[in-house]
């Protein structure tokens, strides 16, 4: 490998063109959970896209979490794993408010199908989820290094 892209994917890194790369897969992972278990429970189980949803990004944010605090956040601020977890999932809940808003907005009001919806909710609170707990959770000593 090379150097760059150890520091791309391996070494632990403060630089946050670097953690909002790794973030965004993470991400894709967890949101490929979220997504999968709101079709299955949506189209398998027909339950409510919006239940579906709520259900499924509980899955995702736990998936997020674990992949977050082992890859992409080496540096925290809190101490205490429960409590962090606790912080991430408050975080996530506000994003679930969000998400089941623009999901709501884009599906009943604007008339775009609920799994187009549910991308478009995903890129906002993305964006949300990787500030707001870069900020409140782990430390960032140096934001412009590599």
């Amino acid at each position: 490998m090379s150097k760059w892209t150890d520091k791309l994917l391996k070494a632990p890194s403060d630089n946050v063109v670097i953690q909002l790369f790794r973030y965004g897969f993470v991400g894709g992972v967890a949101f490929l959970v979220d997504y999968g278990a709101m079709v299955l429970l949506t189209e398998w189980f027909g339950l409510n896209y919006l239940l579906s949803a709520t259900i499924s990004f509980i899955l995702g944010l736990t998936t997020n979490y674990i992949l977050s605090v082992s890859w992409v956040f080496d540096k925290r601020k809190v101490s205490n794993r429960w409590a962090e977890f606790l912080i991430f999932a408050f975080i996530g809940i506000i994003g679930l408010g969000l998400n089941s808003l623009f999901m709501y907005l884009c599906t009943d009001k604007w008339g775009i199908h609920y799994m187009l919806s549910k991308v478009i909710a995903t890129v906002i609170v993305f964006f949300w989820n990787f500030f707001v707990r870069r900020f409140t959770l782990f430390r960032h000593d140096n934001c412009t290094n590599p």
